[in-house]
């Protein structure tokens, strides 16, 4: 293994093998297929392939040597990778990637193979970057003619050389490497550290070169010319035999003419900007002159195709009223006020402005985008079944506009945004210009579902060409590569969900406007479920003309004792099973079908209750509190537990916590330890006592720093004895003096809380702010909201009792549920 130290000159590497090579030289950036005979070179290439697979290559001064020592080399040579090694006929082929220059220092070893330090060579510059870069340009240029004239290269380093990829230094050493030159010459270039004079060298050398190829190629020319007469009137023969055939011919080319026509016409109906039909024109011209034959036509007609597919000049009306647009929008969804007031608004403006999405679009295309007419970026983010992507379908309805809808999760390839170039075998257009096809018209409502499971891998990053598409400073002229011609996507009304906004890009998410969805209550789900999904799914299992109903009772209790859940979707399918259920009774010719469905349907029908009507403790318990969270799927209630027993004051936490909530708790015990004297206990309580917390269902990651004050309430009741009320949840951060800080997903949490049945909610004093707004009406009725700031506020609505009258003896007595207590932590009264 190769040991690397520092150096002022460059990095010092000991220990790699040496491999001396008779004819020839390896360049850095270069990539070489050497042959090697020797038994110690041998052995130096296979320790380099088993290793790192580095070594470096020395070239030698005299070929005839067999076992060559220090002064037998040059002192600079390459440090390359050894990248393949095959082994034939007892001689072993590598090919070789040269990595940089390095100066031979010593030889550590030869024996079994030649090991050696080497310390890093850099390379330098004398002029200035402008001659550098017209020396690289002409090397590349006599490359070209090199190989025009018949030279042999490597196809994928010549294509990274003329694509303009490659520093100037690399172009040197690349083509150096292909110069037919003696090995002392070579060396020379090796050696050669200044970029611009290596440049003027390897351009001398191939000048030769390409003059002495194209001299050979006149001569050949030359001597092709004086061929027998005999051998020339042949070939004019079977000329004029390919003349006849294809005039032979011209009656299937009239029948392609007609094809052209019309496909002339197609492009003049399209109405399509100038830059595009001047495009279109162009193509259609190569086609013309191109036989039936030639593969690229097809390639060239389905281009074509796209081109006058695209609705360039078609958009759909922009008449609808602010009126029926609020109808339809209240019809399809119950509740969602924010995000039914911000369509509203997009309408508004739309029809104030009159010529946002028209006149002045052609302006923007001439001037560049206006500022104050730049449509808006809506992204709906909630947890699944909230309606966000119905939702969507809702807008094209109210605005009287096509809707289209991709779905982008588990995207990875960034041309499924952009699409494929027109080289590739199969290219197609991305999924933008698709949906804007399929919709017809150029201001359609564009749905980009799941944009937060949007991934990224060797072929690019999806999310990074979204921010074009969604930015109305760049939109207004999207290019698809596949088009490669602009688009105008600035009438488009983009609509895009997510579950998360942490998975979603700083940059894309900063061209969002967020609309928060949470999770339904339980009143907003029971108007959901008996005026949208009873009916839908009896439309769907073909029971309309039965008119069958559903009781409020039995809704309440499909929601209550059959779904757990912040969306709907549940419920939905419960819904569904009881319909089938009932399809199968009328299918059967049973008599006994209820008319009315009623709660003990609901047990028939969808089996045993799945949850209790209320999950909060049933008695109040000693070291044990109730939080609330916040999770993908909307709100939901934990419980923290802490058992106390003999040890040496350790912490032990369970229940796969995050490192934000480890810190959590470690805090709240820290507290507890510093106020000992205000808890009632004693001065060392913790000091023989391990504590234990852990929060149930182990299986599911939880992290955040909200459950801080449920956990120090937990420690303190552990520690007190003194059981938490089980009525009360509660939700903050805590720190070390016992400040209870703000939060966020309170409106989440409160509705988990309120759905398991808690009475008292005990929330951070600087979160009132959200009550107003953000909590339904119902739930205030049901729940009494606690606001505090100090963790001595959340002790005194928490706990059962006052903690300074429970005395020793009850601590020591209550050992229950593995809270054992070996010795009195609660100081005397």
């Amino acid at each position: 293994m190769a040991i690397l130290l520092p150096r002022p000159g460059g990095l010092i590497k000991k220990g790699l093998p040496v491999i001396a090579i008779r004819e020839g030289v390896v360049f850095p950036h270069a990539e070489a297929i050497l042959t090697f005979g020797r038994p110690s070179t041998k052995q130096g290439i296979i320790s380099a392939f088993q290793g790192d697979r580095q070594a470096v290559f020395v070239s030698q001064r005299d070929s005839r040597v067999m076992n060559p020592a220090k002064t037998d080399l040059y002192e600079v040579g390459t440090l390359g990778l050894v990248a393949q090694v095959v082994q034939i006929n007892g001689e072993i082929h590598a090919a070789i990637q040269g990595l940089g220059r390095v100066k031979l220092e010593e030889i550590e070893g030869k024996d079994p193979f030649m090991t050696g330090s080497v310390v890093e060579v850099k390379e330098t510059m004398e002029g200035d970057e402008n001659k550098v870069r017209a020396l690289a340009s002409s090397a590349i240029e006599l490359l070209k003619r090199a190989v025009g004239s018949g030279k042999s290269v490597d196809f994928g380093a010549f294509m990274k050389l003329i694509n303009g990829r490659a520093e100037p230094g690399e172009i040197a050493d690349q083509i150096a490497y292909y110069l037919e030159l003696p090995t002392a010459k070579k060396q020379e270039l090796l050696e050669m550290l200044v970029v611009d004079r290596r440049l003027e060298k390897v351009i001398e050398y191939m000048g030769n070169e390409v003059n002495i190829m194209e001299l050979e190629k006149s001569i050949s020319a030359k001597t092709q010319a004086h061929f027998e007469k005999q051998m020339r009137e042949q070939i004019l023969r079977e000329r004029k035999k390919v003349i006849d055939k294809e005039l032979q011919e011209i009656s299937d080319d009239e029948e392609d003419g007609g094809e052209l026509r019309q496909m002339k016409a197609q492009i003049k109906a399209a109405k399509m900007p100038s830059e595009v039909r001047k495009k279109a024109e162009k193509e259609l011209d190569r086609l013309s002159q191109m036989s039936i034959q030639n593969p690229e036509s097809s390639y060239i007609k389905t281009f074509l195709d796209w081109l006058v597919s695209m609705p360039w000049s078609m958009v759909s009306p922009n008449n609808a009223s602010i009126s029926h647009a609020e109808s339809i929008l209240d019809h399809d969804h119950y509740g969602l006020k924010k995000a039914k007031e911000r369509i509203l608004e997009f309408l508004a403006v739309m029809k104030l402005k009159k010529g946002t999405f028209g006149v002045e679009a052609e302006k923007k295309k001439k001037g560049g985008p206006q500022k104050d007419s730049l449509p808006t970026i809506l992204c709906f983010v909630g947890p699944p079944g909230v309606g966000k992507t119905s939702l969507g379908r809702s807008i094209a309805r109210a605005l009287g506009r096509k809707f289209v809808r991709v779905s982008l999760g588990g995207i990875r390839d960034e041309a499924e945004i952009r699409g494929h170039r027109r080289t590739y075998v199969g290219a197609m257009p991305g999924r933008i210009i698709q949906g804007i096809k399929q919709a017809g018209t150029k201001n359609p409502v564009f749905m980009l579902d799941e944009i937060d499971k949007i991934g990224a891998d060797f072929r690019g990053d999806p999310s990074s060409a979204l921010l074009e598409a969604l930015d109305p400073e760049q939109n207004f002229a999207f290019s698809d590569h596949y088009l490669e011609v602009p688009f105008d996507l600035s009438q488009v009304m983009f609509v895009t969900t997510a579950n998360v906004l942490d998975t979603i890009p700083d940059a894309l998410r900063d061209r969002l406007e967020v609309i928060e969805f949470p999770g339904y209550t339980e009143e907003e789900k029971f108007h959901i479920a008996k005026e949208y999904l009873w009916d839908k799914q009896l439309s769907a299992n073909g029971l309309v003309s039965k008119k069958l109903k559903i009781s409020d009772e039995a809704i309440s209790e499909v929601i209550r004792r059959y779904t757990r859940e912040a969306g709907v979707r549940d419920l939905e399918r419960n819904f569904a099973k009881i319909c089938r259920r009932l399809a199968r009774m009328i299918a059967e010719g049973k008599k006994e079908i209820p008319s009315v469905v009623s709660i003990e349907d609901c047990h028939k029908f969808l089996g045993p209750q799945q949850f209790q009507s209320s999950i909060a403790e049933k008695e109040d318990e000693v070291g044990m509190a109730t939080g609330m969270v916040w999770t993908q799927v909307g709100g939901d209630i934990t419980f923290v537990e802490v058992a106390l027993m003999p040890g040496k004051g350790q912490l032990q936490l369970t229940g796969k916590l995050g490192d934000v909530m480890k810190e959590s708790a470690q805090a709240a015990l820290s507290y507890i330890r510093s106020h000992w004297k205000s808890l009632g206990l004693r001065e060392n309580f913790a000091k023989d006592i391990d504590v234990h917390i852990h929060v149930p269902e182990g299986a599911v990651p939880k992290d955040g720093p909200s459950a801080g004050i449920t956990i120090a309430t937990a420690l303190v009741s552990a520690f007190t004895r003194v059981p938490v009320r089980r009525e009360v949840a509660m939700t903050g951060e805590i720190t070390l003096r016992g400040r209870v800080l703000e939060i966020g997903g309170l409106k989440e949490k409160v509705i988990a809380a309120h759905r398991a049945g808690i009475k008292t909610v005990i929330v951070p004093k600087e979160n009132k702010k959200d009550l107003a707004e953000d909590i339904p009406a119902n739930i205030k009725r049901d729940i009494k909201f606690v606001f505090v700031s100090h963790l001595d506020e959340v002790l005194r609505v928490a706990l059962a009792g006052e903690i300074r009258k429970v005395g020793i003896k009850r601590a020591r007595r209550e050992r229950d549920g593995g809270l054992i207590v070996s010795s009195p932590v609660l100081a005397a009264n």
